[in-house]
């Protein structure tokens, strides 16, 4: 079957449960924010800059797992922020795991190699020998990170440990040039494939998640879905790129860029996700059919954000995860005091002019499996996409000109370096020949001097 039997149960039984007891709004998804402290500082994301006050500021683990049972939901994608920075994200996720929920963790992956090095030192045995040497060979470690691995695991810590019940869920935009523009950062491509490649060689669940914009060639998302089933990624998850207000503001002040030059319309998205029904049937990806026919204008849908509620720092964001009227201590307490029907599109009509261009998954997605728009079939359609084969990798994925950036000299900044000084040749800023990912031990928001002052650079040389 395309998704594993233990999560469509669980989410089976927990939709038909609320059902029977005419429960009018519940929890899905539960999308948890431990931090917003990144150590990216992605174009689109409006996380830091909205919560520019806070970043060093975090929950508790007590809290996050009180919000888990709060929501009583099947399933928890820790996000952020980067989630691997949050200093006590293991005993969260083995948290999650005892609670009885699916977890996702999103990731940027530029600290995931290391968390899984930990996992590796904590079992590690002789009988792990041809496991390192095939790491070391495939150049996912080197020799000193398996030197470290072999001494062994000395503290109490817990690990990250591969499980049927959690899907590392990597951040991906594009191949290597789009994705290093999109992140503002060079190198960042090359670190998601890696860690990608040792968390299928150890055993772990891995998804992508990929949010489309203005720019976005759709050629190159098939692509994408193709290198990454060659690499037998488990699923995608694939979003419109929305204009909500925090991301509109850095477009604005800090990027001097207008926000309808890189945001979709209504309309764009249609046309960008044409393919969408045929991409599902190729690739595994995550959500119901009927949103994909959403998406590609096929019908309307009304949205549901509340089922796929956020908690952060601050409390209960409501209304969504994308827009913030205000914060409440708890879930119930948010579905009730927020007015539902200020928000979403209805019949073509925005009831808020925030909500007319949004067809984000986290509000439309769980209207397909809740049936709010329900069409004769629906029901039908989401059991067959569910219980249908898993599409078999595309090997022939691997022929994908996937490195079309830093890595062969033609990054973003290549232009710029070259400008500075020909001599230097295209090599990016952040560049790094270690194994480690570039720059990946910040844990406070990136310093994006060094790029902002080679754009500066190339600009002036451009005028003389």
């Amino acid at each position: 079957m395309r998704f594993p039997l233990a999560l469509t149960a669980k989410m089976a039984r927990h939709i038909i449960s609320h059902k029977i007891r005419r429960t009018p709004k519940f929890a899905l998804v539960l999308q948890l924010e431990p931090l917003h402290t990144c150590n990216l500082t992605c174009t689109g994301c409006g996380r830091i800059r909205e919560y520019s006050t806070s970043l060093k500021d975090m929950m508790t683990l007590e809290d996050c797992l009180g919000s888990a049972m709060e929501a009583d939901d099947p399933m928890v994608s820790i996000c952020g922020g980067e989630p691997l920075i949050y200093p006590k994200i293991e005993e969260l996720i083995d948290g999650l795991l005892d609670q009885g929920r699916f977890v996702y963790v999103c990731t940027n992956a530029m600290f995931m190699r290391k968390k899984m090095k930990d996992y590796l030192a904590s079992i590690y045995t002789p009988a792990l020998e041809p496991t390192v040497l095939k790491l070391i060979e495939e150049k996912l470690i080197s020799e000193k990170d398996a030197e470290t691995v072999r001494k062994g695991k000395h503290d109490q810590r817990p690990v990250i440990k591969p499980t049927k019940w959690m899907y590392w869920n990597v951040h991906i935009d594009g191949l290597e040039y789009t994705h290093d523009l999109i992140v503002e950062r060079e190198g960042v491509f090359k670190e998601c494939v890696e860690a990608i490649r040792m968390a299928k060689l150890l055993g772990y669940k891995v998804a992508t998640n990929t949010t489309v914009y203005k720019e976005t060639d759709v050629k190159e998302i098939e692509q994408m879905f193709e290198f990454f089933s060659s690499l037998e990624v488990d699923g995608h998850t694939i979003s419109p790129g929305y204009e909500y207000d925090a991301a509109k503001k850095d477009m604005v002040k800090r990027l001097g860029k207008q926000p309808e030059d890189f945001f979709l319309t209504r309309k764009m998205t249609r046309e960008k996700f044409a393919k969408i029904e045929e991409w599902g049937q190729r690739f595994t990806l995550f959500g119901t059919t009927v949103y994909q026919e959403f998406l590609a204008g096929k019908r309307e849908l009304t949205c549901t954000a509340w089922a796929i509620p956020t908690r952060n720092i601050k409390g209960w964001k409501a209304p969504c995860y994308l827009m913030t009227d205000g914060h409440y201590e708890h879930y119930q307490e948010m579905l009730e005091k927020v007015d539902w029907n200020k928000y979403g599109v209805v019949n073509g009509v925005a009831r808020d002019p925030r909500c007319e261009n949004c067809m984000v998954h986290c509000g439309y997605d769980p209207s397909g499996a809740l049936g709010t728009n329900y069409q004769r079939g629906d029901n039908w359609k989401n059991f067959k996409y569910n219980f249908s084969a898993k599409p078999k990798p595309y090997y022939e994925g691997r022929k994908i000109n996937a490195f079309n950036g830093a890595s062969i000299g033609k990054g973003h900044l290549a232009e710029a370096k070259a400008a500075i000084n020909p001599r230097t040749g295209a090599k990016s800023a952040f560049q790094n020949d270690a194994s480690e990912p570039a720059a990946a031990g910040s844990c406070g928001t990136v310093d994006t001097s060094q790029r902002d002052e080679l754009l500066a650079k190339i600009s002036e040389v451009r005028k003389s």
